[in-house]
């Protein structure tokens, strides 16, 4: 295992939305025997509304300092030894606070996936942010460096029996 996993046991997912960080993060949970927790889904409860609402209502700015907010409250937690893969949002990691919070407290996985099978998924990916959004954040995320995003792994369904012989 990983010697940064050993000190600080987090796995963040990143990805594209839609990119399939909610399944394999369970499906990696699972195996590992850890805890796991979708930030967008922690997010939903915890506000008691969905974040297309969110966006509607309070903001972008609003939705990720919640997003940010509840990031620590998780890093916090796989501090004290509670090991856990943590699905982020979408747009998490545009944050530089977010990118060194999530790095500096364990390993970083970023679910590369085509477009193809994005486009597939779309309905579901297109329903949680506007396409400008999408659009916005799939730029920003394409021109940073691929050493911010730790390990880089296929996001197709072979990556389920993959992802935690390689971590």
């Amino acid at each position: 295992m990983n010697l940064r996993l050993k000190q600080t046991p987090g796995i963040y997912l990143l990805g594209f939305m839609a990119s399939g960080k909610s399944t394999v993060g369970r499906h990696l949970a699972h195996r590992l025997g850890w805890n796991f927790f979708d930030l967008d889904d922690e997010i939903e409860a915890a506000e008691q509304t969905a974040i297309a609402h969110i966006f509607d209502t309070r903001g972008e700015a609003e939705f990720r300092r919640i997003e940010s907010e509840m990031l620590a409250q998780h890093v916090r937690s796989i501090e004290h030894g509670r090991a856990a893969v943590v699905a982020l949002g979408g747009g998490a990691f545009l944050s530089p606070a977010n990118r060194e919070l999530a790095s500096a407290n364990g390993v970083s996985v970023w679910l590369d996936c085509d477009f193809e099978r994005i486009a597939r998924r779309g309905q579901f990916a297109f329903a949680r942010g506007t396409l400008g959004q999408v659009l916005r954040h799939a730029l920003i995320l394409l021109q940073e460096p691929r050493d911010l995003r730790g390990f880089l792994l296929s996001a197709g369904a072979e990556l389920l029996q993959v992802a935690p012989k390689r971590l």
